[in-house]
């Protein structure tokens, strides 16, 4: 089970992290995890470059580090990338020494100052000692394509429903989310695009 818009009360209670980009214009930042992954990855940067659309990679450092051509086409076609530490670690089940030496590994690997925990779960010890190095990006709307309980058309209409100026916007480029992925994307370039949406990268 999962909340495919923030409650508001969150960003009031935790505001170290980064829920969305306090904006009028109508930009919208969608934000993909756990990648990089050879066809889903290459095909979400082709669809993105149809639309003329700008996002963000939380990148898995061991996948990076297995499929460095596939970052390096994220990179050279200008979308940002972010931390989603080396081993896709659960910041609530592991110690906050082995987590931050994750973290830690998965800079080693490629470097930014853009953050997102896994599962945006991390215990308030870990968060006091990210916060001073990194940016830590939650997010406004939670498509929902990684579950397999819900089909492509619910993840399509729980973004379009919510999105709003600023709102980042959780999608993955994941095996298990391919099936919902390939349907909700480039509905969701097309139709939040015609409303007069633009697509840009976080920045740090």
């Amino acid at each position: 089970m999962f909340l495919a818009k923030t409650p508001a009360f969150l960003p009031f209670l935790m505001p170290s992290y980064t829920w969305r980009v306090p904006t009028t214009e109508k930009i919208l930042y969608l934000t993909f995890d756990d990648g990089p992954i050879p066809v889903v990855t290459p095909w979400v940067l082709e669809t993105l470059r149809t639309y003329a659309a700008k996002a963000t990679f939380f990148c898995v450092g061991d996948n990076v580090q297995k499929h460095p051509e596939v970052f390096q086409q994220v990179i050279s076609e200008g979308h940002a990338v972010g931390n989603h530490t080396f081993n896709h670690l659960n910041g609530w089940k592991t110690d906050t020494n082995t987590y931050l030496e994750n973290v830690a590994q998965c800079s080693r690997v490629f470097n930014s100052k853009l953050f997102r925990p896994p599962y945006g779960r991390l215990r308030p010890q870990q968060l006091k000692a990210l916060k001073s190095e990194y940016q830590i990006v939650m997010w406004d709307i939670l498509s929902g394509d990684f579950s397999q309980k819900i089909s492509g058309d619910t993840c399509l209409q729980q973004v379009m429903q919510y999105a709003r100026p600023g709102s980042i916007v959780v999608l993955h480029d994941s095996l298990k989310a391919e099936r919902n992925l390939r349907y909700v994307l480039p509905r969701v370039l097309e139709g939040l695009g015609g409303e007069g949406f633009r697509f840009e990268a976080l920045k740090p």
